[in-house]
């Protein structure tokens, strides 16, 4: 039979009984690089493709079959012999050229080295915390998505990014900043951004909380200020009580009229930077807790009477550091507290480290009686360890049992009292 003009051969091919066998055809070429080798097959064919493999193999298959089978072979003849053209050729022009699935896989797999091998040669390389981060894009799939979209440059520019964070995180640098410095784009690093998302995985990883990224503003906001990097320095806020403060500028004004009048204040890191002088709590000594339930029962029932509190509402924030790392190099004892809990752990031990605090109301045995108070809650995240007091990781991790700060209200609010 003579050979067919390929387009007329081109619309018979799309009809009934061969849309699914070229397919598979396609499917299997392509994954083993254009061999003829094998066979395909249909399940549950209908009458039409039982009819199309019958004419290509020259082989009878009753109505009742269950699965039909053509070799690729007999499939590339029959094409030859009525159209002109081999099954490549034929699957190419209906649909374009076959792909070649192994080497794209190979070139693939070189890519995917290359950017691991260059983001290894970092100097960043020898901290664990960055050499977990790229064990795990690597093992879970993100860099083989990463090189397919957007290729090794957004791993490279996350290492850079990395590299330049700040070494002392009290120095902040605003997040275009390091944008512009890592990648020659300011917005390079925008919310929600493939790079930032990259970005933060580094740093959760880095501060002990692995995989839990923020998807909420505020929590990208506090994980990107954990290393010294602000997004907006008037979001980045802290709430204090009677601190008062040293110096005639006008937020040590403001601190020092708040705390006559007994009522809670927030200051901005951008109203700390701009202050001429560092703006530093009049008190000699300074509590610390997490949550504000503490801070607004000590503004009501001590009436401006008590000590000095600082809040931190969760993660410190940048304008919480500033405030607390200035205080203390002044001279200013801090004592420091947090809920009982794995990030409250990492929280207190994080400020003992960085500010020279001290415990407040965070030994094991103020644990085991807050365990008494009232209600708990299962601990969730992973575990961290308690330097200032060991047997505190212990009892926690033993029992299983979180407590939140404001179960230990009374002895809190004692404690600010007293002082």
């Amino acid at each position: 039979m003579p050979a067919e003009d390929p387009p007329a051969a081109h619309e018979e091919l799309r009809g009934a009984g061969w849309a699914r066998l070229l397919a598979a055809a396609r499917r299997r070429l392509e994954r083993s690089g254009g061999a003829l080798d094998g066979e395909i097959g249909l399940t549950a064919p209908d009458e039409s493709e039982r009819r199309t493999v019958i004419g290509i193999t020259g082989r009878y298959r009753p109505e009742t079959v269950a699965r039909l089978t053509v070799p690729l072979r007999d499939l590339d003849d029959y094409l030859r012999r009525r159209y002109g053209t081999g099954l490549t050729q034929t699957l190419a022009g209906l649909d374009g050229p076959l792909r070649d699935r192994p080497a794209e896989r190979a070139a693939e797999d070189t890519r995917r080295a290359a950017a691991l091998d260059a983001a290894r040669a970092s100097r960043l390389a020898g901290d664990a915390w960055f050499t977990r981060w790229l064990d795990q894009i690597a093992a879970d799939g993100t860099l083989t998505r990463l090189v397919r979209r957007t290729g090794p440059p957004l791993l490279g520019a996350a290492v850079r990014v990395l590299e330049r964070l700040p070494e002392d995180p009290s120095r902040i640098v605003p997040l275009p900043v390091l944008a512009e410095r890592a990648t020659g784009d300011t917005k390079s690093l925008a919310a929600g951004g493939p790079l930032e998302q990259l970005v933060l995985r580094a740093l959760a990883e880095r501060g002990g909380t692995p995989g839990e990224v923020p998807r909420d503003r505020v929590g990208r906001r506090v994980l990107w200020e954990s290393a010294g990097v602000v997004a907006d320095d008037l979001a980045s806020q802290v709430l204090v009580l009677g601190t008062g403060a040293r110096g005639d500028g006008p937020v040590s004004r403001w601190l020092r009229e708040a705390a006559e009048a007994g009522i809670p204040f927030r200051l901005t890191l951008h109203q700390l930077a701009s202050a001429p002088d560092p703006v530093v709590p009049a008190a000699r000594t300074v509590f610390v807790c997490e949550n504000p339930a503490v801070l607004r029962a000590a503004a009501a029932e001590l009436q401006g009477s008590g000590a000095a509190l600082v809040c931190t509402e969760g993660v410190p924030s940048a304008a919480c550091h500033r405030l607390l790392g200035d205080a203390a190099r002044a001279g200013v004892r801090l004592r420091w507290r947090a809920d009982f809990d794995w990030p409250g752990l990492r929280i207190t031990a994080a400020a003992l480290a960085r500010h020279g605090a001290e415990p407040w109301r965070m030994t094991e045995a103020d644990y085991t009686a807050a365990l008494g108070y009232g209600e708990s809650t299962p601990l969730a995240g992973p575990p961290a360890p308690s330097p200032w007091d060991p047997g505190l990781a212990r009892a926690l991790a033993g029992s299983g049992r979180a407590v939140m700060e404001e179960r230990l209200l009374s002895v809190l609010l004692s404690d600010l009292a007293r002082t």
